[in-house]
């Protein structure tokens, strides 16, 4: 299989070169400082447990043309980048299938009304990290416990599902074919906006594991989230994530506060939500939208989602 992953951040950069590695056709696309500094070094990954090291070459290219021919396209960008890339697809007919994974809380018309449903599968990511912005060393958090998951538009199994799990699996990158990914991704986003804006808010995690309050924020806001999301006909998935509205709210600020003091939150959570205020607004924005049109209190949301606007603010100067 003939592989294209464009975004060559944490998550690209990983899946590139180990599916490079395990001798997969796989090309990479990045631009700007990003393709300079793998055209010169490579992708160097730093395992975050481990300490370990390693640097791949992978086949680089900046812009996708309208002849280019790829199996199979793994599009891997922030929710709000996405405008920059469908035009760019929307061209290339010779790529028949095109994988998006990502955050998203509004499910995949976007993507249909640009390529064709016939094109799109979606997903969510398998790893986490943060790239060094002064060597470009991507520290990667994974696990095998961290599969890829994705799925057709309709959830059916068919040949493609079935190849890029084969594909993944095969590199030693666990992947499953789900019947529902869009209401896992629904959960999952879920949490996003009011974890970024309690982080904001605080000025980091390990500031945010010492401030009982937004933590309880946190928690009232994903509970909102997830109120809404049923209410709009998604099921929590997986069913986990229901203990967030389970568990007594001291028993989860204790766990949250232990947790968010650790090295893992800051690299895991931190990282990500610090380097995209414009991803967690947009986030916000539809996770509101499902909030509004359900009319499901949201307070919390509401609170948080103001700690939003201001840092995109400030980063935005």
């Amino acid at each position: 299989m003939k592989i294209l992953i464009i975004g060559a951040g944490v998550i690209g950069s990983f899946n590139a070169a180990r599916l490079t590695r395990a001798g997969v056709d796989v090309t990479l696309l990045a631009r700007g400082s990003r393709l300079a500094e793998l055209e010169a070094h490579g992708v160097r990954l730093e395992d975050f447990r481990s300490r370990l090291r390693t640097t791949t070459r992978v086949k680089l290219v900046d812009r996708v043309d309208p002849d280019d021919a790829y199996d199979l396209a793994v599009v891997i960008v922030r929710r709000n980048q996405l405008a920059s890339v469908l035009p760019m697809l929307a061209q290339a007919h010779r790529i028949p299938s095109v994988l998006f994974l990502g955050n998203s809380a509004t499910g995949p018309e976007l993507l249909v009304d640009a390529l064709g449903k016939d094109r799109v599968l979606t997903g969510m990511v398998n790893a986490g990290g943060e790239r060094e912005r002064d060597t470009g060393v991507v520290r990667y958090l994974w696990s095998k416990s961290m599969p890829l998951v994705f799925a057709e538009l309709d959830g059916r199994r068919s040949s493609r599902t079935a190849a890029i799990r084969d594909v993944f699996t095969r590199a030693g990158l666990p992947a499953h074919a789900v019947k529902n990914v869009e209401a896992a991704q629904k959960t999952h986003a879920a949490g996003l906006p009011g974890f970024a804006g309690a982080v904001y808010a605080a000025g980091g995690v390990r500031q945010l594991a010492h401030s009982p309050r937004l933590i309880r924020l946190f928690v009232a806001a994903y509970r909102e989230a997830l109120r809404g999301l049923r209410a709009d006909g998604t099921p929590i998935t997986p069913r986990s994530n229901r203990l967030v509205e389970w568990i007594p709210q001291p028993v989860l600020v204790f766990a949250l506060r232990f947790f968010l003091n650790t090295r893992l939150a800051v690299v895991g959570g931190e990282r990500h939500a610090m380097a995209a205020p414009d991803e967690m607004k947009e986030l916000a924005d539809e996770i509101q939208t499902i909030l509004d049109r359900t009319r499901t209190p949201s307070p919390a949301s509401s609170a948080l989602a103001h700690e939003i606007e201001g840092k995109l603010a400030v980063a935005s100067r």
